[in-house]
């Protein structure tokens, strides 16, 4: 790839075929710094191709269609090659099975008290045991099994669905995470701070107003899943029950939250930021969120279309705009990277190491495919300080019933947690609107 990607740096319209081919994509890099140097190795061929294209347009007032169609191929390759190296990021980056919390001290082994609930569990789901659990939750006097049965999933197990669903879900990983044992968080908020003001050293002093404060509600709703297992599976000593668990289910829960948390409708979800009501920004008010129009209907203006980023990061308070991060999908970010300063440089950069985020503007970018694409008065892009504008609630504990009867002879695992979501400062998320207005 690398041969064929710097023949394209130079090529002009009127080259063979076979310089004119989008870069193929080598077998899978084994290691992060592999993946990132093909990465980059993919964006260098895709600035030279666009200074060609700009430079096409202003000779000739439109860019030859061959020039086109390479930057096309280019910019899909750049977007492979991203993905290849997040993917092995995200591998690097799963923690190994279990937590440091049940274990006894720096040898890594887990504690007695660990051991006995794993062997208990392992009992439970091999061979639907349950003994084992109900002692172990009668000595902790635990509300183990509810009206609807089930047990909670050890604490090893639990750790590691929440570990990964945060590396995969942006959404997780950006907001503020807060853990409840109630089925909802209420929240109170000041919407207005403290009346204030000079007076002269004899003056009276009236009284000033208290502060607005509003209660924010987010009930927590049930996420579920159901993976199957053959008895022979489940007999098969060999087999980690607990990480074929984690393995199953947390790909579809981190699937799932990161959909809702952000289109999501609030009815038997969490409710995403994009689903709360959206106004232009100068007529902003508590309980919307506001937005920067693009000044075309679908599109991106056609000229300075770059200026549109600039008024959605400084529509941010300071407070907000310091731990600011774009949101977007990556057919919307292949559009951003074409875009320049004034002085001919990119405004989208690649991460500087592997591992790291790209940056627009100087801010990280989040990659969401649950995003919009592009169209007429889409919101396909977001900015804002993610940490302080969305809140994500998790109801303590996993938990997983075991059924053997209704889909023999599979063994089914009906998976539970419940998680809520929702904004909680409507000040610091800012929308980007492709409309004239």
């Amino acid at each position: 790839m690398t041969q064929q990607m710097a023949g394209m740096s130079s090529a002009a319209p009127d080259v063979q075929p076979a310089k004119n081919k989008a870069p193929e994509l080598k077998a899978v890099p084994e290691t992060v710094t592999a993946a990132f140097d093909e990465f980059m190795e993919a964006f260098e061929a895709f600035k030279d191709v666009n200074d060609q294209r700009l430079g096409e347009i202003e000779q000739k007032l439109s860019a030859d269609v061959v020039t086109r169609d390479k930057m096309d191929r280019i910019n899909r390759a750049v977007d492979e090659q991203k993905k290849v190296l997040d993917q092995i990021v995200l591998k690097k980056a799963r923690p190994r099975l279990g937590s440091d919390a049940g274990r006894s001290g720096g040898g890594g082994e887990l504690s007695p008290e660990a051991v006995e609930h794993k062997t208990a569990f392992d009992a439970y789901v091999r061979r639907g045991d349950e003994a084992g659990l109900r002692e172990l939750e009668a000595k902790a006097f635990s509300a183990g099994s509810g009206t609807d049965g089930g047990y909670l999933v050890p604490p090893e197990t639990d750790t590691e669905i929440g570990r990964r669903i945060s590396v995969i879900s942006p959404m997780r990983a950006l907001s503020t995470v807060r853990t409840v044992s109630s089925a909802v968080l209420k929240k109170p908020f000041a919407t207005t701070g403290l009346a204030t003001g000079w007076v002269a050293e004899t003056a009276a002093r009236p009284q000033t107003s208290s502060a607005q404060l509003a209660e924010l509600a987010f009930p927590t709703m049930e996420l579920y899943a159901m993976p199957a297992a053959t008895q022979a599976l489940l007999d098969d000593a060999a087999v980690d029950i607990e990480a074929w668990i984690a393995g199953e289910v947390d790909l579809v829960f981190a699937e799932q939250e990161g959909d809702a948390f952000i289109r999501g409708d609030g009815v038997a979800k969490p409710k995403g930021f994009l689903s709360y009501p959206a106004v232009a920004d100068s007529a902003w008010s508590w309980g919307n969120l506001g937005y920067i129009a693009t000044g075309a209907a679908g599109a991106w203006k056609a000229s300075g279309p770059s200026d549109t980023l600039i008024e959605a990061i400084y529509a941010l308070k300071a407070g907000h705009r310091q731990n600011g991060t774009f949101m977007m999908n990556r057919k919307t970010q292949a559009d951003i990277r074409k875009f320049k300063d004034a002085d001919g440089n990119y405004l989208w950069r690649p991460p500087a190491t592997a591992g790291q985020s790209a940056s627009l503007m100087g801010f990280p970018i989040a990659e969401a495919e649950e995003m919009p694409d592009v169209a007429v008065n889409s919101l396909s892009l977001a900015f804002g300080d993610f940490r302080t504008g969305y809140l994500v609630v998790d109801r303590a504990g996993v938990r997983i019933l075991r059924d053997p009867y209704t889909a023999k002879p599979y063994v089914l695992f009906y998976t539970t947690k419940r998680v809520g979501g929702g904004v909680q400062n409507f000040e610091a998320i800012k929308l980007v609107k492709f409309a004239a207005s």
